[in-house]
C-alpha cells in the first residue's frame, strides 16, 4: 500500500469505530508512538504489545464516549497527519472536547511511528 492508502485505510476503519482492528492491520510489530508528555501513558511505547497495553491502560480511564471527528489525511512522501478530536469523559472528570494532531510514518506498508501533539 502507498502512504495515501495507508492513511485513507486508516481513517475510513477509525471512523467507523474500528480504531483496535485498524492498528493490528496496519501498524508494524516494531511501531514507536510518542505521547507529548510524559504522564499516565509513557512518553514513549515501542511495539505492537506495548501499543495494546497503552490502548487498554486509555480505555479503562474512560467513563463515557460521546463520539470523535477525525479530518481527511494530508500526505507528504512517507508521512500523513490528520486532526482527531473527541467527546469525553474521563473517570473522575466532567466532560470534554480534546483536540489532537497525530503524525504518522508509513514505511515498506506499515506505519512505523505516530506521533500525537496535543
Amino acid at each position: 500500500m502507498t502512504t495515501q492508502e495507508i492513511a485513507n485505510r486508516l481513517v475510513a476503519m477509525c471512523r467507523s469505530g474500528q480504531t483496535e482492528e485498524a492498528k493490528e492491520e496496519l501498524f508494524a510489530q516494531d511501531i514507536i508512538s510518542i505521547e507529548p508528555r510524559e504522564g499516565i501513558l509513557a512518553k514513549e511505547t515501542r511495539g505492537m504489545d506495548g501499543i495494546r497495553k497503552k490502548a487498554e491502560l486509555f480505555i479503562s480511564m474512560v467513563e463515557g464516549f460521546y463520539g470523535d471527528t477525525i479530518s481527511d489525511p494530508i500526505v507528504a512522501g512517507d508521512y500523513f497527519s490528520l486532526s482527531w478530536t473527541s467527546d469525553l469523559q474521563m473517570k473522575g472528570e466532567p466532560r470534554q472536547t480534546n483536540s489532537e494532531l497525530c503524525v504518522y510514518k508509513a514505511k515498506d506498508g506499515k506505519i512505523v511511528s505516530e506521533q500525537f501533539f496535543y
